[in-house]
């Protein structure tokens, strides 16, 4: 057991409404914690109830110097102590913000997500590759966003693959613009999300802010640019390559991918899997692995993201019919050949080269009608 001081004014905010965020804690460290005045009683294993004290310790020296913690702080602090025991949260909320125009604090967090972010600061180029939901997009955008702001880079350039998800959309309507904007709609939606709709249309319309398909980028040298690349899993190893030889002096990429979602036809190889063998020694290129621990989407995907990697980790097979389902197939097709034997079909339909209803035989004698 042990009791830990909360300050005055950080009892609301680590508390949660109703107690919401230490019934958090409590399910996450497998722990029982009682509340009385300031203090909380937390009883439980020692190592979780030193990791509690930890996230509530460090989290309380946050508010004792003025920073304004939220619900959604609370939580992350409690999710980045149960990945990393020693992980640094006032590093990690001092250091992690990212404020894109004002607009809005965007902050890392899982560890990952700091180290992604870590990565594209030292790094030129950075592959973040993992499921969907897991940021790598967003936090590329405030990142880039950020930069541009700071005027560290003068415009950011966001390309994407025209390649649709297992259908084919076939012709669309309008001008070269309004073909490819379907395909880059994810990219608008992280810009939107980052600076006020105006900016944005003023930067789209100066050329500080490009988004194109990669199809567009070769010939090109991208000087003093932040150039990100959305779902790279779906570029070729062709393209990969080509985007990869476009950078230029005073400039960032960023590639991001989710390797278990490869939208090219059977048969190609998927250019990021490619890049991920090819470039992986090569100093200055880091590649920052993300997993279902990093997605912050709804709860449920998180358990989706598991559920598919666990059904893929056993092979991948689909569940064998029962042996009454196996019959009733069977008899299904053994049944097919017998009524095409005696020239029917199912639902009792002639076929095309049987006499239609109302002919007579003319060996009767009677006329035969003729065929439709």
């Amino acid at each position: 057991m042990k009791r830990i001081t909360v300050p005055e004014e950080g009892i609301e905010t680590l508390f949660g409404s109703y107690d919401e965020n230490l019934k958090r804690l409590e399910s996450l460290f497998n722990v029982k914690i009682r509340t009385q005045g300031n203090d909380l009683i937390i009883d439980g294993e020692s190592a979780s109830v030193d990791k509690v004290d930890r996230v509530v310790s460090q989290l309380s020296s946050l508010i004792r110097d003025g920073f304004k913690l939220t619900n959604a702080d609370v939580k992350t602090a409690g999710d980045l102590v149960s990945q990393d025991t020693l992980v640094d949260l006032r590093d990690h909320f001092l250091k992690g913000s990212l404020t894109a125009a004002g607009k809005k604090r965007v902050a890392p967090k899982t560890v990952n997500q700091r180290k992604y972010l870590d990565a594209i600061e030292a790094n030129d180029i950075v592959f973040g590759i993992g499921p969907a939901g897991t940021g790598k997009t967003y936090l590329a955008m405030a990142q880039a966003v950020a930069f541009l702001i700071a005027k560290k880079v003068s415009r950011i350039i966001l390309a994407r693959p025209a390649v649709e998800a297992g259908e084919k959309l076939g012709f669309l309507p309008g001008d070269m613009q309004e073909k490819v904007n379907p395909y880059l709609r994810p990219l608008y939606d992280a810009l939107y999300d980052m600076l006020d709709t105006e900016r944005v249309a003023r930067y789209i319309e100066r050329g500080t802010i490009e988004i194109a398909p990669i199809a567009f980028m070769r010939g090109r040298t991208l000087n003093d640019a932040f150039v990100i690349l959305d779902e790279a899993q779906n570029t070729t190893s062709e393209q990969m390559k080509m985007f990869l030889t476009r950078l230029g002096f005073g400039s960032k990429a960023v590639i991001t991918g989710d390797i278990t979602q490869i939208d090219l036809p059977t048969g190609r190889m998927s250019g990021l899997i490619e890049a991920m063998k090819v470039c992986g020694n090569i100093e200055g290129v880091e590649f920052v692995q993300f997993d279902d621990r990093d997605v912050v989407r709804h709860k449920l995907v998180q358990q989706i993201v598991k559920a598919y990697e666990a059904f893929t980790a056993a092979g991948g097979t689909s569940r064998p019919l029962p042996a009454a389902g196996r019959a009733d197939a069977a008899r299904g097709a053994a049944a097919a050949p017998a009524d095409a034997v005696r020239g029917e079909v199912a639902g009792g339909a002639r076929p095309a080269d049987r006499e239609p209803a109302g002919a007579v035989n003319a060996a009767r004698g009677e006329p035969v009608e003729p065929r439709a």
